[in-house]
């Protein structure tokens, strides 16, 4: 977890001192809750943010924060960038005594939590000068207790294998960073990298960079009135799935779908495992939109800014509801089935969505949601919410010319801004 990029991704800002140890932490914490466990992140400790006690503190927090790493510089406050101009570090007894307080929190707090002590002082020094200062205090910080040393903006493949050997001669490991777009060091592919010493070796660029690559076309295109092209947006099916749309639903068949105590509960606790483990696979191509359908405005002639509501309920979703309560033609009520049997059946049904480009007929949007997730389908198309499920599926599972007629005409079918809007039961 980049300084640099954090700096960037959360404050807009440059890697100049601006950003806090609570933050940068705050955002270790998140990273750490969103991907799975045992996923090692290594998190930028700057230069502790103060003094000994501070560097301790930091070392607690990241550990506690879930990091498998943290990195302490040498760095004076505010610090820079490694690979830019304006820097300068601390004597050498301040820059030890760091990195031996970060080892001491280490080891007290049990966490295994890994040591990269960083040096500045091949640029901040400078010259043949800046590179013997670094190699000795990389050696330093090993005695100190640093499980990997690491020197920024090493300018040759000479330098970075004279760290190497200082870090084989102390045993312990050697980092490199390999600054995408133009740093100071060689950019090296990683066997070759390992060939020379290094277990350790970041890209700390790539992300952000094509970041702001892509949504700079993006702005770009969208102020011009026009969409992204479609391999640099991707599918929304692509993007629910990389949030975890997929996961949520499963779980929440799951657990919405147990009712009941004891031998009833596991057996309506097994079926939906069942439902939720078949949603799940139908999911990965067929993933559903949480949000509004339709966003107003841009396009056409003289069309107004802002969020586009979907058009209210029409007559046919309207009489859903009441006409699913009665018998049809035949009248009387169709007999309710027991609670058990309503659940199996909500587990055995569909709803199905189509949103068509109405100019074209373009399909944007084909999916099939379980009848049971009638609440994250509200969501998608909100006309829903006014639908008594229960009592649709009531009418279903009596049979008959009333249930052949309910499957086969859409429960809402209306127009929004350019889209027909379709929801079906199967």
């Amino acid at each position: 977890m980049s300084g640099f990029c954090t700096a960037a991704a959360r404050l807009g800002a440059p890697d100049t001192g601006l950003i806090s140890y609570g933050e940068m932490v705050d955002v270790g914490r998140t990273l750490h809750e969103a991907t799975p466990a045992r996923f090692p992140i290594v998190g930028d400790g700057d230069t502790g943010y103060g003094n000994a006690m501070n560097v301790q503190r930091t070392v607690r927090g990241y550990a506690a924060a879930g990091f498998a790493g943290v990195l302490i510089e040498d760095q004076t406050w505010p610090k820079s960038c490694g690979h830019v101009r304006g820097k300068s570090v601390v004597p050498r007894d301040e820059a030890v005594a760091r990195v031996r307080a970060a080892a001491d929190a280490r080891d007290a707090s049990g966490s295994g939590i890994v040591l990269v002590a960083r040096s500045d002082a091949r640029q901040a020094v400078g010259g043949a000068q800046g590179l013997e200062e670094a190699l000795w205090r990389a050696a330093a910080f090993a005695d100190a207790g640093a499980d990997v040393v690491f020197v920024d903006a090493l300018e040759s493949e000479e330098e970075m294998r004279a760290l190497c050997g200082v870090a084989r001669a102390k045993n312990v490991r050697a980092m490199a960073n390999m600054l995408e777009g133009g740093g100071k060091t060689p950019i090296l592919p990683p066997r070759q990298l390992a060939d020379m010493g290094f277990s350790l070796v970041a890209y700390p660029m790539s992300l952000l960079g094509v970041s702001i690559k892509a949504m700079r076309g993006a702005l770009g295109d969208l102020r011009a009135g026009r969409l992204p092209p479609p391999e640099a947006l991707g599918t929304f099916a692509e993007i629910q799935s990389a949030v975890g749309f997929e996961d949520y639903f499963r779980e929440e068949a799951r657990y919405a779908a147990v009712v009941g105590t004891g031998a009833e509960g596991r057996e309506a606790a097994a079926a939906a495992t069942t439902t939720a483990t078949a949603a799940a696979a139908a999911a990965a191509t067929e993933v559903v939109e949480p949000d509004a359908v339709v966003e107003g405005g841009g396009g056409g002639g003289g069309g107004r800014g802002g969020r586009q509501s979907l058009v209210p309920l029409g007559a046919r979703g309207a009489s859903s509801s009441s006409s699913s309560s009665s018998g049809g033609s035949g009248g009387g009520r169709t007999a309710i089935p027991s609670s058990r049997a309503l659940e199996a059946l909500k587990r055995s049904r569909f709803f199905r969505v189509s949103i068509r480009d109405r100019a074209n007929g373009t399909t944007k949007l084909e999916t099939r949601i379980p009848a049971s997730f009638v609440g994250g389908l509200a969501a998608l198309v909100p006309q829903v919410a006014g639908i008594d499920v229960d009592a649709l599926l009531s009418e279903i599972a009596g049979g008959g010319d009333v249930a052949a007629d309910l499957m086969s005409k859409p429960l809402v079918d209306v127009d929004a801004g350019g889209d027909r809007v379709q929801v079906f039961l199967e």
